[in-house]
């Protein structure tokens, strides 16, 4: 509480108090009231009548006949007298004028204990003042009282707003079941049998058939492993092949969940864009404005691309063309954000040509099957731009906060329970989209993230480049565009984000 208002406080809660005081101190003793009462008493008729309490003395009253003398006329001064036989005598002097008056305070004259008792007793004369400081000092207490409770309700108050409530707390049986991941098992198997050298999965024979581009000599002839695609028998392709085996064995190493991903999204992302750039001395800070464009319909109801282009970084997703809708989704990319499957279609062109935004737009991607790091390790060498996979750390983050957010929305629109969510979205295929990965990355290496392309419509396209309209089934979109609902309105706290990183302003435009 503010000085000035405290002292105000006080002096309200005072003046009552002090007005009390000011009526008792009134109605207190005083010289003049016992004056005025000997004065009447004095020149009342009856002379016996005195009742000044200071003239009961133990000598009678005076004796003189009021017929001599006025109400009110002094007594006659001492001096001598003649007589009518011409002798001289003294004029008597009144007794009560040899009587001493004290008046207030002073009321302590020296007599006897006789007298004593015939005044006002000592403690009915301070009990009023006893009286009064009793109650300065209660209204001292009371005021007091009321400013301290006061003044704790007024700083509890201004803490509560200086410190902000406790943000709701999060689920934990649906962060338990968000952490459980429904095809682990089955994708630890596979990147065993890739390590071993077991490729007899039919997908996985495809993959390794796509790369004959690398056999310079006569397979046919030589082949006499019927297990091993020709593929692996090319000097060159062998190369590769081991150079894979390195890249899936530290992928699956780092594939486990750590929220302070988030904090190293710079280093592993954007560093390495940078200095591709020409930034050689890459800061450690963020972008400062990052646009991610989606690829819905929607997008063919607005004008966004000059708005769009106005970012520092413009991060696209899964090759979306943009030529001839420059004015609706601007013609400016920074990152090119796909899934492996992507790359994969890429890998079997000549040269791996997948850059549809130019050769040297730098492409992110994460990993959909773990055969795609395959596609990743050929393809990287001939790759002018930087080709980075998102760190398989933040693979799992991206897919615990998706799952939290489809659990949460199947239990309160179903009333069904946690268990029965796995058969209603393909529980072992469940994945989140690239564009919701794509906004965690906007995320960590930009200050400010604006959306664009989200959402859907029921007389809009599923893809504002293509004729599909049907959603696959994998997705959970309602679930993700909860989670985008929370970061525009930045609610606190999102699942599995560490405390330590904190969100930037994010804004989504429909």
């Amino acid at each position: 509480m503010h000085p000035s208002q405290l002292f105000h406080c006080f002096t309200l809660k005072l003046i009552p108090f002090i007005s009390l005081s000011i009526s008792t101190f009134r109605v207190l003793p005083h010289y003049s009231i016992l004056l005025q009462s000997w004065k009447k008493s004095l020149f009342d008729n009856n002379p016996d009548s005195i009742s000044c309490p200071l003239c009961k003395l133990q000598h009678p009253p005076p004796q003189f006949h009021p017929q001599n003398h006025t109400p009110f006329s002094p007594p006659p001064m001492p001096g001598v007298s003649e007589n009518k036989d011409g002798s001289e005598t003294e004029t008597p002097i009144p007794r009560f004028f040899t009587t001493t008056i004290y008046s207030f305070p002073y009321l302590a004259p020296p007599t006897t204990n006789s007298i004593l008792k015939n005044m006002f007793p000592m403690k009915r004369t301070v009990r009023p003042l006893f009286m009064l400081l009793f109650l300065i000092v209660f209204a001292a207490t009371v005021t007091s009282r009321a400013m301290i409770r006061r003044g704790l309700i007024s700083i509890d108050h201004e803490t509560r707003v200086m410190i902000q409530d406790p943000q709701p707390l999060l689920n934990a049986t649906l962060l338990k079941y968000a952490a459980i991941e429904i095809g682990e098992e089955k994708t630890k198997q596979e990147i065993q049998n890739l390590l071993d050298g077991n490729i007899r999965s039919q997908a996985r024979h495809r993959t390794f058939v796509s790369w004959r581009r690398f056999i310079h000599h006569d397979v046919g002839k030589s082949s006499r492993n019927v297990n091993l695609p020709a593929t692996l028998r090319s000097p060159l392709f062998y190369r590769y092949w081991l150079d894979f085996r390195k890249v899936l064995n530290e992928w699956a190493r780092k594939k486990r969940f750590q929220p302070g991903i988030m904090l190293e999204l710079i280093g592993l992302v954007k560093v390495p864009i940078d200095r591709y750039s020409g930034v050689f001395d890459a800061s450690e800070g963020r972008y400062g404005s990052c646009a991610v464009v989606g690829n819905s319909g929607i997008l063919l109801n607005k004008d966004y691309g000059s708005l769009i282009d106005a970012h520092d970084v413009v991060i696209r997703l899964n090759n979306a063309r943009a030529k001839n809708f420059e004015h609706k989704v601007g013609k400016k990319t920074s990152i090119s954000f796909v899934n492996s499957n992507i790359l994969h279609l890429c890998a079997r062109r000549e040269g791996c040509f997948c850059h549809p935004y130019g050769a040297n737009v730098p492409i992110v991607m994460y990993i959909c099957q773990a055969m795609h790091l395959l596609d990743y390790t050929v393809c990287n060498s001939s790759h002018k731009a930087p080709l980075l996979v998102t760190d398989p750390r933040f693979d799992v983050l991206c897919a615990r906060i998706v799952k939290y957010y489809s659990l949460k929305i199947f239990v309160e629109e179903s009333g069904k329970g946690l268990e029965e969510w796995g058969s209603a979205h393909d529980g072992a295929l469940f994945h989140y989209s690239s564009g919701m990965q794509a906004v965690m990355l906007g995320l960590g290496i930009c200050d400010k993230v604006s959306i664009f392309g989200f959402g859907k419509s029921a007389s809009a396209k599923h893809h504002y480049h293509t004729n599909q309209k049907a959603e696959l089934h994998l997705h959970d979109y309602e679930a993700e565009y909860a989670f985008y609902s929370d970061l525009v309105g930045g609610h606190k706290p999102i699942p599995f984000l560490s405390d330590a990183f904190k969100v930037p302003p994010v804004v989504m435009y429909h």
